[in-house]
């Protein structure tokens, strides 16, 4: 059985390690997502403001610095790719990184993912359906003022997921 358990770090690792394990069973596999927004008019933005700073002490042959569009990236900035993979990467760590310790000291093989996207529901439901997982596990806190009003991402992937949605308090 392949099980999505979708995290944004704040899921409980054992206690979702607990539920995960027995259900991909010996056999199975995990896969722990977790969706970052990246507000990409934000970098724009930083792009333009820091462009017209003087050029900063930065070497443009190492390894961190991404490919941008010809003619746009200002002289000495790093690449807004690169940053944001290791920043992803980052995320990816510190969200997954103790789901995926839990699932592999109990023994079932795991995957990480992170993917960007505004409308973490979507992602979801979409990786679900992309991987083919059986069950879908997700916690059922919230973020933000009008969650009540707009609903969680949980209950939208309840809703859409065509696969079960185990939900965890």
């Amino acid at each position: 059985m392949h099980v999505l358990v979708a995290t944004d770090g704040k899921l409980d690792a054992e206690l979702a390690a607990r539920f995960a394990a027995p259900l991909a069973g010996p056999e199975g596999q995990v896969t722990a997502l977790t969706v970052v927004e990246i507000p990409r008019g934000l970098v724009a933005e930083l792009r333009s403001v820091f462009g017209e700073l003087p050029a900063t002490d930065v070497d443009c042959e190492a390894e961190y610095v991404g490919v941008g569009d010809a003619g746009h990236d200002p002289v000495g900035w790093p690449g807004d790719d690169a940053i944001i993979k290791r920043y992803l990467d980052d995320k990816l760590s510190e969200r997954c990184g103790p789901l995926a310790a839990a699932l592999s000291d109990s023994g079932v093989a795991t995957t990480t993912k992170v993917v960007e996207g505004e409308h973490p529901a979507k992602v979801i439901v979409e990786m679900a359906a992309d991987i083919g997982a059986d069950v879908c596990l997700i916690g059922a806190h919230g973020q933000g003022l009008f969650e009540g009003l707009l609903g969680s991402v949980g209950t939208k992937v309840t809703r859409q997921a065509k696969c079960p949605v185990l939900v965890m308090r």
